[in-house]
């Protein structure tokens, strides 16, 4: 009953005043109803006999939001994901035993004969001031660990609140707590401690599978956020996740314009352990070392004129203890970051990446195409070394090709193509669970949304 007691009250107490925004012309002017279809198709070429996986969806999100006043404002939104089909998931690959990585991230991972997926993913209320925002309920978060990693048909979720304080356009500070999340890939709200794991939990440091899904004790998550502008050239940004009994992590991010074309970041996120890393039993912990450590710079030249910049950025994971955090909240926006791979569960790691991004315009000068390249490496330890690399992946060359189209005509039509492939490098031992899913694949991505 806890558990559900939030998104509960506000349906029972708010729900009817969706219906009531429509009476009058006046109070439907207060309400507004939005939503996107999206139709997304995905498949995985594995190396040699490996099987191939494949996967179309299809289904959306509606949302209704209600503003009683210039303050409050009521909000809901179902999301729903609908296999079609095409291929059974549930059929492993015959050499590893394993399912898909990729495309099971479609549906709920969790159970793959769930043909149709709803989640109310969003109830919340809020309340707004000139300089103030308060929200409580099911909402979206975005953040570079904590995030909606709308990269599937349904984004994470979070249950909780949310308090926003804007003194000026130029500064920004927040802080949540939050008691339930309904990680991307699944069909329901979980408590903290219960969400984590429930993607896939690697290696422990002895090479068994890890046994913290189920046993991770962990009642609440604490986000909080401040960005300062110091100057016209500089501006800062830090993050801290509090995770109850388990991890804190701080995240800072400063920002230097070196020019009008030229920007410099860094950043550097630290974790300790808190409490018992989720359970007082090592077997069953889920933060093991004591910290960790990740060090990153990154350079961004832009061409202003024809909106085309490039980057190029660097990230070390220092060696005295895996980068850990839970991958059920989000993508890590990492300068390092790619779709499609993670450095989550690595120590001692290296990696360099290059952004290329530019737009092309089609026959209609109004219609575009915008265009993300992007090239990495990644210098992984040793899959045998379990304590250094907790999912066991070789080092590898990661190459993406992302292309958003945008018709003038069809405004509100934004079709997506991402291609994806990956090499495995150096000397892999022969073992095709260093491969399915991980290395040497091409992978595709064709989505359709139209959103209104």
């Amino acid at each position: 009953m806890i558990r559900s007691f939030i998104p509960t009250v506000l349906f029972i107490l708010l729900a009817p005043f969706a219906s009531l925004a429509q009476e009058t012309t006046e109070k439907s002017k207060r309400g507004k109803l939005s939503g996107q279809l999206r139709t997304y198709y995905m498949n995985t070429f594995n190396k040699g006999s490996l099987k191939d996986f494949r996967a179309l969806a299809v289904g959306g999100k509606i949302k209704y939001q209600y503003r009683f006043n210039d303050n409050l404002e009521f909000g809901l939104a179902g999301y729903n994901s609908t296999n079609t089909w095409i291929q059974d998931l549930t059929i492993p690959d015959t050499e590893t035993g394993k399912l898909s990585r990729y495309e099971e991230g479609l549906f709920d991972r969790l159970n793959l004969d769930n043909k149709f997926v709803f989640l109310l993913g969003e109830l919340y209320m809020n309340y707004g001031l000139e300089k103030h925002e308060f929200r409580l309920g099911r909402m979206k978060i975005k953040s570079p660990l904590v995030n909606p990693e709308d990269g599937r048909m349904i984004p994470s979720l979070f249950q909780g609140f949310l308090y926003q304080y804007k003194p000026s356009n130029r500064n920004n500070f927040q802080f949540g707590i939050f008691n339930e999340v309904a990680p991307r890939s699944t069909g329901e709200f979980y408590p903290i401690g219960e969400s984590i794991g429930t993607y896939g939990v690697g290696r422990d440091w002895s090479g068994s599978q890890s046994q913290y899904k189920g046993n991770t004790e962990s009642d609440f998550l604490v986000v909080s956020n401040v960005k300062l502008e110091v100057t016209d050239r500089l501006n800062f940004e830090i993050w801290d996740y509090y995770i109850d009994n388990v991890s804190n992590s701080v995240y800072f991010n400063p920002k230097f314009d070196v020019s009008s074309r030229l920007e410099l970041q860094m950043e550097w996120l630290h974790q300790n352990k808190i409490g018992e890393g989720g359970n007082e039993i090592d077997s069953l912990s889920y933060f093991r070392a004591n910290s960790s450590d990740v060090l990153g710079m990154k350079l961004k030249y832009k061409w202003p004129e024809d909106q085309a910049s490039v980057s190029l950025a660097y990230d070390r994971i220092l060696p005295h203890g895996q980068f850990i955090f839970p991958r059920e909240w989000g993508r890590e926006f990492l300068f390092s970051f790619q779709k499609r791979e993670r450095s989550e569960g690595t120590a001692d790691n290296h990696a360099l990446v290059m952004y290329y991004e530019d737009v092309f315009q089609l026959n209609n000068p109004a219609s575009k195409i915008q265009t993300i390249l992007s090239v990495g490496h990644q210098w992984k330890p040793s899959v045998a070394n379990a304590k250094l690399n907790k999912y066991a992946v070789p080092d590898y060359t990661h190459i993406n090709l992302d292309l958003f189209f945008h018709f003038e005509k069809l405004k509100n039509l934004k079709p997506e193509l991402l291609f994806v492939t990956k090499f495995s490098n150096g000397d892999v031992p022969d073992n095709p669970n260093l491969f399915l899913n991980k290395t040497d694949l091409f992978h595709v991505d064709v989505i359709l949304n139209y959103t209104f």
